[in-house]
């Protein structure tokens, strides 16, 4: 018997009280409602017209609370064809024409053309382990804008990965298993 769709709400900006639905997959595990809010007190001077990147968007939470809130456009990088499937007919639905879905796994995106961004958000799986790798692509590829933000979500078990150059953690906050941070740099 198939489960019903997960579910979560929107909690700011212009969809504020929204509420979309998410299949069931492997990994995927949005951010929890408290965890987003800090997060977008932490960037609330930032997201307005900014260009984001949301590397494993899995229901798209984040980008879509990133558009809700002023960002200008939202890139969605998600592997698995049925979650970005849902993420666009999310986007359809909420009418945002300022998210763009991309099917590809996190590293072979990172392996196209550079395009900058103001904001990345990196919350992989947690039973993936690919955060320094990642975190030295945005950085030596030209993916990051000068003053760049990068929220990063990790088990709290799990090291934080080495930084690259010029890159420090300006806060972090727990909830449950997860350890969230805001990285700066440039």
């Amino acid at each position: 018997m198939a489960r019903a769709a997960n579910t979560l709400r929107i909690i700011g900006g212009e969809l504020r009280g929204r509420k979309i639905s998410f299949p069931e997959a492997n990994g995927l595990r949005p951010t929890p409602d408290r965890v987003r809010e800090t997060l977008f007190n932490w960037l609330q001077i930032q997201i307005h017209g900014a260009r984001c990147l949301d590397l494993f968007a899995g229901s798209g939470a984040l980008g879509l609370e990133a558009l809700s809130r002023g960002a200008a456009e939202v890139v969605f990088v998600e592997r698995d064809g049925r979650v970005l499937q849902r993420l666009r007919e999310n986007l359809a639905l909420l009418g945002q024409d300022k998210g763009h879905c991309v099917q590809a796994r996190a590293e072979q995106f990172l392996r196209g053309p550079a395009e900058p961004f103001d904001i990345v958000f990196l919350d992989p799986p947690f039973r993936d382990d690919v955060l320094a790798g990642l975190c030295a692509s945005l950085a030596a590829d030209g993916w990051l804008n000068e003053g760049f933000r990068l929220y990063m979500e990790r088990p709290q078990r799990q090291p934080m990965p080495e930084l690259p150059a010029g890159w420090q953690v300006l806060r972090e906050t727990r909830a449950g298993e997860s350890l969230a941070c805001l990285i700066g740099g440039g």
